[in-house]
């Protein structure tokens, strides 16, 4: 089910301020960027655990008396071929012939917004992608989402020229979207996702995302261009983290669900939810 937003500041007219953000998965201890927007500092916090391949805990924080961690989850590029064969991470239910079914998991049991929250994109970038492009193709990619749940999971979307920062110790509660450079090789984009994972499930939600796509190592194109990231592919995939979704494994049964962990130039095949994806975001919500 698909809900009407409010895009308020549409037709405001071109936001041309640049925002950079870094954030860098470090080799060793701390390694810090720069973000020229803000002129702060952003790195991994030197106690962040990497608890799957390219995911990791940043922590926990307080929010209104709760207890809440930091997921990270940085996308990788990759040719999205499998290192092994395989039948998806077994998450799925059974019954319906298709392996790529159970290709999805969660961050964790239960973990998913419980309200709907507002969410705020920065669309600055170098690489020609215009402010009513960006807000459309986010907000789709929220309600192709939200289609395959058969639930409303965020609120309204809306464009900002304020300067944004993922959060990777603490919350702010905004739900923040904007390109930057994250300093690790490779590194296509990051999600940031708080909530409370662990405990009764039904105890369990999601309180803040934040993402930011790096536009200083890669170029990015609205139309699967060659040579550059396809935003809608990239996109779909990092919304997938901040409402409850994980990595599928790396199978190639998996291959070509938006949640299989890398991607590629050109790639659009992620586009569009596989199998695995709507089965697993029907089973969270």
């Amino acid at each position: 089910m698909m809900k009407h937003r409010f895009l308020s500041t549409l037709a405001a007219g071109a936001l041309l301020l640049q925002t950079t953000a870094v954030l860098a998965k470090p080799d060793t201890g701390r390694v810090p960027a720069t973000n020229n927007h803000s002129g702060q500092i952003v790195s991994i916090p030197a106690h962040a655990v990497e608890v799957a391949p390219n995911v990791f805990s940043l922590g926990t924080t307080v929010v209104d008396g709760k207890v809440v961690e930091g997921i990270m989850f940085v996308h990788r590029k990759g040719n999205a071929k499998p290192e092994n064969p395989g039948n998806g991470n077994g998450n799925g239910g059974g019954g319906s012939g298709d392996p790529t079914a159970s290709c999805y998991s969660h961050l964790a049991k239960g973990a998913k917004w419980k309200t709907q929250e507002n969410w705020v994109l920065n669309p600055a970038n170098v690489h020609g992608l215009t402010d009513a492009f960006l807000l459309a193709t986010t907000d789709s990619a929220f309600g192709e989402w939200e289609v395959a749940a058969s639930a409303d999971i965020v609120g309204a979307g809306s464009l900002t020229n304020d300067p944004l920062v993922a959060d990777t110790s603490s919350t702010d509660g905004v739900n923040e979207i904007y390109f930057g450079e994250i300093a690790d090789p490779g590194v296509i984009a990051v999600t940031i996702t708080w909530g409370i994972f662990g405990g009764p499930p039904q105890g369990r939600e999601l309180v803040e995302m934040d993402q930011i796509y790096d536009q200083v190592d890669y170029a990015w194109s609205a139309t699967g261009e060659a040579g550059k990231m396809d935003y809608e592919n990239i996109a779909q995939h990092e919304i997938g983290h901040g409402i409850g979704m994980g990595h599928t494994t790396v199978t190639s049964d998996c291959a070509e669900q938006t949640m299989y962990p890398y991607a590629d130039f050109g790639e659009i095949i992620k586009r569009d939810l596989g199998a695995g994806d709507i089965a697993g975001i029907a089973a969270l919500y």
